[in-house]
C-alpha cells in the first residue's frame, strides 16, 4: 500500500509540473524577455527575428500590467504592487520605443540596400508582417525618388517631383504610389485653392505661375477649365 501511495504522489507531482510548465510556455512575453530582446538588437548589426505574435503578445502584457494599476484596493500590498507596476510599464514603454526605433533603422538600410541595387538577394526573414509593409513602402519610394530625379538628371531632364506631406506618413505612402501613375506637368494660369482629388487625396494650394506634377485625370481637369496649362517636355 505505501509504495502504491509513494507512486501515486510522485504521477501527481509529475502532472503538477508538467501543466506549470505549459502555463511557463503561455507567458511569452515579460519585462525580462523584453530587455533581453532589446539587447539583443543592440548587439548584433542585423535584424533580429522575433516572434509573429510578438505585438499581440506584448498588447496583452501591457494590459495585464495596467490592470493591476485599475485594481482598487487600499491595501499596502497593493499599493505597493501598483507602485512597482507603474515604474515597469515606465520602462516597459522605453523599452519599446528603442526597440523599434533600432529596427526601423535597419529596415531603413535594407530599403536602401534593396532599392540600390535592386537585388533579390536582400535578406527580409526577420521581418514581420508589418514590418515588410514598412520595408516594401520605403523602398518604393526610394525607387521613385531615384527614378524621378537621379534618372531624370542623367538624361540630362529637369526632375519634377510634388512635394510628400511630411506631417502625414500615410499619405506620402499613397502620393509615391501614385508618382508611378501616368502624370502632367502643369502651370497654373490663376490661383488655386486647396482641392481635394477623385481618390479624396489632397492638392493644393496654388498660386498663378506655380508649377506642379500632377495625375493626368486631376491635370486634365485644370487643363479644361482653363486653370492650368500643360508644359511639354522637349
Amino acid at each position: 500500500m505505501a509504495y502504491r501511495d509513494t507512486i501515486k504522489t510522485y504521477l501527481k507531482n509529475l502532472v503538477s509540473i508538467y501543466n506549470w510548465g505549459e502555463i511557463l510556455q503561455e507567458v511569452v512575453i515579460t519585462y525580462e524577455t523584453l530587455f533581453e530582446l532589446l539587447k539583443r538588437e543592440r548587439e548584433r548589426a542585423d535584424l533580429q527575428k522575433l516572434e509573429p505574435s510578438f505585438y499581440s503578445d506584448t498588447i496583452s502584457y501591457i494590459k495585464d500590467k495596467k490592470k493591476i494599476l485599475e485594481a482598487k484596493s487600499d491595501s499596502l500590498f497593493t499599493v505597493e504592487e501598483k507602485k512597482k507596476t507603474e515604474r515597469q510599464l515606465d520602462n516597459i514603454y522605453k523599452i519599446l520605443k528603442e526597440l523599434y526605433e533600432r529596427r526601423e533603422k535597419k529596415i531603413i538600410s535594407l530599403a536602401l540596400d534593396k532599392s540600390r541595387t535592386k537585388s533579390n538577394l536582400i535578406d527580409t526573414t526577420a521581418l514581420m508582417k508589418e514590418e515588410k509593409v514598412f520595408f516594401d513602402a520605403m523602398t518604393n519610394i526610394l525607387d521613385t525618388y531615384r527614378d524621378e530625379i537621379l534618372n531624370s538628371v542623367l538624361n540630362e531632364k529637369m526632375p519634377f517631383m510634388q512635394a510628400l506631406s511630411v506631417t502625414k506618413p500615410s499619405m506620402e505612402f499613397k502620393t509615391a504610389l501614385e508618382l508611378k501613375k501616368p502624370t502632367k506637368l502643369v502651370r497654373f494660369l490663376s490661383h488655386i485653392p486647396k482641392f481635394v482629388g477623385p481618390e479624396l487625396e489632397e492638392y493644393g494650394p496654388f498660386e498663378e505661375e506655380d508649377i506642379a506634377n500632377l495625375p493626368a485625370e486631376v491635370a486634365d481637369v485644370l487643363i479644361n477649365k482653363s486653370k492650368a496649362e500643360e508644359i511639354k517636355e522637349e
